[in-house]
């Protein structure tokens, strides 16, 4: 068999289940299955710890058994597609939010976004930041038409439960033995580098105004998008807080054609 079949083969048998041809392979008289089956929950066991250690705030909240038993199902639907299994678990969070436990914490896919966020976001390194200055070049006097390229470790996410105070319970240990959460829309901006992180609470205007930075639209579009979060959106001072907190990295030379919602 081509060694392009036997690995695919011997992958079917430990992500599927379907043994059939990887049986085949194995003819030293040992039960064939029961060899087979010992690989599938070391593959099965291994992934699922790998996945709960990566979500150690959200298994405090919905607990091990519940965290395990969503990671067991994503391990299912979706086997590791790159080799570092660091950047394996960004989708399960929407899985989070399909399952049982979502009953009683309907703030779970929410909280377990902001961690793998705030978990990408700690790995980041720094650009060296520019200041409000870097806009008074040849371009300086079509500032709308410029496009800001912002610092690696920041991410902009939407909740409908304050997912950062609940954050906060688990990290200062302060969670009471009863905890009721009331909705509360919240915009949320999550900046780290080389290991530190944090998490700021914005506008709903300067949230879309930097989300819209971000994503690659001039600074006059972002404009016009944050507006339509917020009347009482200040473009200026929206602008100007950007490069106070060392949010700009870059300045890139040509507008996106890109679109957002």
């Amino acid at each position: 068999m081509p060694l392009a079949d036997t690995q695919r083969a011997v992958r079917d048998a430990l992500v599927t289940g379907a043994t059939d041809r990887a049986i085949r392979l194995i003819d030293d008289g040992v039960d064939r299955r029961a060899r087979l089956v010992i690989h599938q929950r070391h593959y099965q066991t291994s992934l699922v710890r790998a996945l709960v250690a990566r979500f150690p705030a959200t298994e405090w909240l919905v607990g091990t058994e519940a965290l395990a038993d969503v990671a067991r199902e994503f391990v299912r639907r979706h086997p590791p597609s790159a080799p570092c299994l660091a950047e394996y678990g960004a989708a399960l969070p929407a899985l989070l939010g399909d399952a049982p436990v979502a009953t009683r914490a309907p703030y779970g896919r929410a909280f377990a976004e902001l961690e793998w966020h705030l978990g990408v976001a700690t790995l980041a390194v720094d650009q060296p930041a520019l200041t409000i200055d870097a806009l008074a070049g040849p371009d300086g006097d079509r500032v709308a038409d410029i496009r800001l390229a912002l610092q690696p470790g920041v991410a902009y996410l939407q909740a409908a439960w304050p997912i950062d105070t609940l954050l906060t319970l688990y990290l200062t240990g302060t969670a009471p033995a009863t905890l009721t959460m009331d909705p509360l829309d919240v915009w949320l901006e999550v900046r780290g580098a080389r290991g530190d992180c944090r998490v700021t609470r914005l506008s709903p205007g300067d949230w879309r105004f930097r989300l819209a930075i971000q994503s690659g639209f001039t600074l006059g579009r972002a404009a016009e998008l944050a507006f339509t979060r917020d009347a009482a959106f200040d473009p200026g001072a929206a602008l100007q807080a950007v490069f106070a907190a060392g949010l700009a990295a870059a300045i890139w030379p040509t507008p996106s054609e890109e679109t957002i919602s």
